[in-house]
């Protein structure tokens, strides 16, 4: 915590001093989005670079006098509550003042420049994230209050901790961890009793683009116990995309890689050559619209998918065919046919890039 306090005591020094000196201070902030700024590391995934472009939020510009003085606004924020050693999510810091901030994406972008300005960790400065992501399965931990939490005793979903950092006493017998990308599927496994059946594994769904704590706990469950993680996504380069984060992490919070990417992630389904393999009837697939074009040639142009020959010729069956597929699909050939063949063969006999 002194450490958190003593960087932001910089930057208000360095604003007090410009002032001071009669000059209009300046808050310098990395280009977080610009793909320049970004290197490719197959062992850790998409990171920034150490001398990256920066861009410079104002006080005596008018399009970034506002942006600087909500800056100011949310470091004090930050200030107190490492002091008082109490944490808020983004959301509190949002409903703090909605009129002052007037969206809480304008929160969010502020909250990730100030980590990055202050190369913290946000965790660290005591802004917690809305967790949407649920866990289940072969699991159990003390989270940072005391509380026990055994997703192992039943079917039941938990939600991702709100604070991933602080849970502690990882116990699991798990073989394996199964990332699902979207919540009916993660619940139509738990319904068929999946995680008990095949082997005993661990369960997570980000229910669709995973927020930061989804992230965190899958690192920390590959730190904790270092077995396989395979992930089960649409056929579609929504999904691919999704995986993309898991693995190698996004652009914008490249500056964290180390803390969130696990690069030793494994596609496992649904990939576009199973569509044929298994006979799916074109006319139960999805034609691509104009975005998914677009999102697929981006994704296909990205420095990791050079270093993944298997991935890259799954991509191109994608683009030659111009079709998508829900896992769903995959109850055409029977109800439980995901849980009860596709994925039982898929684990067996290694059918994963």
């Amino acid at each position: 915590s002194s450490e958190v306090l003593e960087a932001i005591e910089n930057v208000i020094q360095g604003v007090l001093q410009s002032l001071a000196e009669k000059k209009a201070p300046v808050l310098t902030v990395a280009n977080r989005t610009d793909w320049r700024n970004i290197e490719f590391k197959d062992s850790v995934g998409l990171q920034m670079i150490p001398r990256c472009t920066t861009k410079q939020i104002r006080s005596d510009c008018p399009q970034s006098a506002k942006r600087f003085a909500l800056m100011l606004k949310i470091l004090s924020m930050i200030y107190k509550m490492v002091q008082s050693n109490t944490y808020a999510t983004k959301r509190d810091i949002y409903y703090s003042d909605t009129l002052l901030f007037g969206s809480q994406s304008v929160v969010d972008q502020i909250i990730n420049d100030i980590s990055c300005m202050l190369k913290i960790p946000r965790r660290s400065l005591h802004v917690l994230s809305t967790t949407k992501g649920f866990v289940a399965g072969n699991l159990s931990y003390t989270e940072e209050d005391g509380t026990k939490v055994n997703c192992t005793c039943s079917a039941t979903v938990f939600t991702v901790p709100s604070n991933v950092q602080g849970i502690k006493n990882l116990t699991s017998h798990a073989r394996f961890i199964l990332i699902v990308e979207k919540d009916a599927t993660f619940q139509r496994l738990l319904d068929d009793d999946f995680f008990n059946k095949v082997s005993p594994c661990i369960m997570i769904t980000g229910r669709g683009i995973p927020d930061l704590n989804t992230r965190l706990l899958v690192r920390k469950l590959w730190d904790s116990f270092q077995i396989p993680i395979f992930t089960l996504m649409d056929a579609d380069p929504h999904g691919v995309e999704i995986m993309c984060v898991y693995k190698y992490g996004s652009v914008s919070m490249s500056f964290e890689a180390h803390h969130l990417t696990v690069p030793s992630i494994k596609w496992l389904g649904l990939l576009p050559s199973d569509l044929e393999r298994l006979n799916i009837c074109k006319d139960a697939l999805i034609p691509f619209t104009k975005q998914d074009e677009n999102k697929l040639a981006s994704i296909q142009k990205r420095p990791y998918i050079a270093c993944q020959p298997l991935w890259r010729k799954e991509l191109e069956i994608m683009a030659a065919s111009k079709l998508k597929a829900e896992i769903q699909v995959l109850t055409l050939l029977s109800s439980d046919y995901l849980s009860r063949v596709y994925l039982p063969n898929k684990l067996q006999f290694g059918g994963w890039l």
